[in-house]
């Protein structure tokens, strides 16, 4: 099944049914296209880079490949507190121009779950002042609400450039 936004054969509407791989940020649980994620690794040492954003941690040496380093918890504006579950998920982002890998630290990996169609609703409109791009919709599963994210939107590498803002 895939996992990608792909066009549905008779509608042309995009699909976001598919393996999810379920992670802990602070009280919640998010969602990441399974096809988006590269490796699970653990807490590494991190080369701080200067005038980055808050949420950029900095870069590891990934065997012999430097990848840049994001709290998601910061990122999203939650408490970030690391404990022995903490680690780094490797994603692959696609921008315009290119596709890099990166490091996103979440509290802990949960599980990966298949999730139709029919589980997946829009995000709710939460006013004009909220951009909800970065999020592909909200999965009811049987244990709870889950929000999915969308990796390239969420982690779009324009906003790692000196003095960007981030739009969440």
């Amino acid at each position: 099944m895939q996992t990608e936004m792909s066009a549905k054969p008779d509608s042309g509407a995009p699909t976001r049914a598919g393996k999810y791989l379920l992670f802990r940020l602070g009280h919640e649980e998010y969602g990441i296209a399974v096809m988006k994620v590269r490796e699970i690794i653990g807490q590494h040492d991190i080369a701080v880079v200067p005038n980055t954003p808050v949420f950029v941690k900095g870069v590891v040496n990934l065997r012999g490949k430097v990848i840049p380093i994001i709290d998601l918890r910061l990122k999203l504006g939650l408490v970030a507190e690391h404990t022995d579950r903490t680690c780094t998920v490797v994603v692959q982002i696609e921008s315009q121009s290119n596709s890099i890998l990166a490091g996103v630290i979440v509290d802990e990996v949960r599980e990966v779950v298949n999730i139709k169609a029919e589980d997946i609703d829009d995000t709710p409109d939460f006013g004009h002042w909220q951009d909800r791009a970065h999020i592909l919709g909200i999965a009811k599963i049987a244990s709870g609400v889950r929000i999915l994210l969308n990796s390239d939107k969420v982690l779009a590498p324009g906003e790692w450039q000196v003095g960007a803002s981030c739009p969440l």
